[in-house]
């Protein structure tokens, strides 16, 4: 079956209009926003002890507000996924910055788990807005390097996870409550805004996908006409698992750290920190991503997190062993596996439906990460720790590695040599 280059421009007159350096400032911008999104999410994690002791939550509770925010993510991102092929993604981006800022900036009032849930989910709303415009803008201005690019991204999240809690537990720490750096965050958001609005251009963040130069009447004839097909299908629940994986570690794994170790909450923090720092070998995986058939990339990334997990929950205990566990986690389950499924599920669909197959990923992905709290803290309560880890990390990437198997690679955009 024929298979179609990346190798062609996306967009020879917008880029055309933009220097290398306006080019390399706008993504910055736009990779430090995505830094930003990881922070203010991240920063919750740790604090959620002292949210859950000063405001009485149960650990079920607990586990649902530290997740649940990604269910406004999803939705929102997925429905975001028509507009960004419609209307101005720069637009898009600004105001779910703002949205998010506002959002957090409102947690830090909140007065018990209704309310607080509430403002979650609006700075998920935000957050699943911008992560579909975001990127739609990637799939589209790096139309040929697509994965790598989006491994920038993944390191950006990345900095993102491991800089929240250490910026934001001493904050916290220095102004003598957990609500400070929620405030600090938004502000932050604000400035973000203001970045993106000076040097963001549209020439970059409104790029035509793919069909520069090339017989647009036949050139995708391989490829499944409408979104959904076997591929974006397998993908999604692909993400679906990946979103529990990952955010059923990232939710309650500072909590599992203190009450089953008795890790200390710098110990704790350091251990979340360094997932952040191997998500950011998100850039490695994107590279690979674009150079061999991402079913095979994402087969290794799903069984690396499950070798990684199986002693994280099980036998070390030690806090050396659980950094060196929590960096092999972030980087095969965020690094591996949010870069290359996102980026796989754009080259399932054609080019002009590049925001329609981001969103499909944004709605699995995070409307499973939603719950994924939840569903762990009540299998803690029955399983315990060990068999809750094993049950929703470790299995869950086993039925992952699995399911890869059945994408076929014929079907999807690809660059060849």
């Amino acid at each position: 079956m024929a298979e179609v280059s990346e190798a062609v421009k996306p967009s020879e007159k917008a880029k055309s209009k933009l220097s290398p350096t306006l080019v390399a400032v706008g993504f910055a911008v736009l990779c430090a926003s995505w830094m930003l999104n990881a922070m203010d999410r991240q920063v919750f994690y740790p604090l959620l002890p002292q949210i859950r002791e000063e405001l009485g939550f149960s650990l079920v509770e607990s586990g649902f507000l530290a997740t649940s925010f990604t269910l406004g993510l999803a939705v929102a991102g997925f429905l975001a996924g028509f507009l960004v092929d419609r209307l101005g993604r720069k637009t898009i981006v600004l105001a779910s910055v703002l949205v998010f800022s506002l959002g957090t900036g409102l947690i830090a009032i909140s007065q018990g788990f209704w309310d607080m849930a509430a403002y979650r989910l609006l700075s998920g709303i935000g957050e699943g807005v911008q992560a579909t415009a975001l990127y739609a803008i990637i799939g589209a201005f790096f139309f040929h390097r697509r994965a790598f690019a989006a491994g920038f991204v993944g390191v950006a999240f990345g900095a993102g996870i491991f800089l929240g809690p250490l910026v934001g537990v001493p904050f916290a720490a220095q102004w003598g409550t957990w609500r400070a750096p929620f405030l600090l965050f938004a502000a932050l958001g604000i400035v973000m805004t203001v970045m993106i609005f000076a040097f963001v251009k549209r020439s970059m963040s409104e790029a035509a996908a793919g069909r520069a130069g090339i017989d647009a009447a036949n050139a995708f004839d391989f490829m499944p006409t409408g979104t959904l097909n076997r591929n974006t299908v397998v993908l999604g629940l692909g993400a679906a698992l990946a979103g529990i994986i990952f955010y059923g570690y990232l939710g309650l794994y500072p909590t599992y750290l203190g009450e089953s170790l008795g890790f200390d909450d710098g110990q704790a923090s350091l251990a979340v920190a360094m997932g952040g720092l191997g998500a950011m070998l998100a850039l490695v995986f994107g590279w690979f991503g674009d150079r061999f058939p991402q079913k095979w990339v994402l087969l290794v990334s799903f069984a690396g997190t499950a070798a990684a997990a199986w002693p994280m929950y099980t036998f070390a205990t030690e806090p050396v062993a659980q950094y060196l566990l929590s960096f092999l986690v972030g980087a095969f389950g965020s690094g591996g596996l949010f870069t290359n499924i996102s980026t796989a599920l754009q080259r399932s669909v054609r080019p002009e439906r590049v925001g329609r197959g981001q969103g499909i990923f944004v709605l699995t992905y995070y409307v499973a990460a939603a719950f994924s709290g939840t569903l762990f803290g009540g299998l803690v309560g029955g399983l315990g720790w060990s068999g809750a880890g094993l049950l929703q990390v470790v299995g869950a990437a086993v039925v992952g590695a699995v399911l890869m198997l059945l994408v076929n690679t014929n079907q999807m955009i690809r660059r060849t040599s």
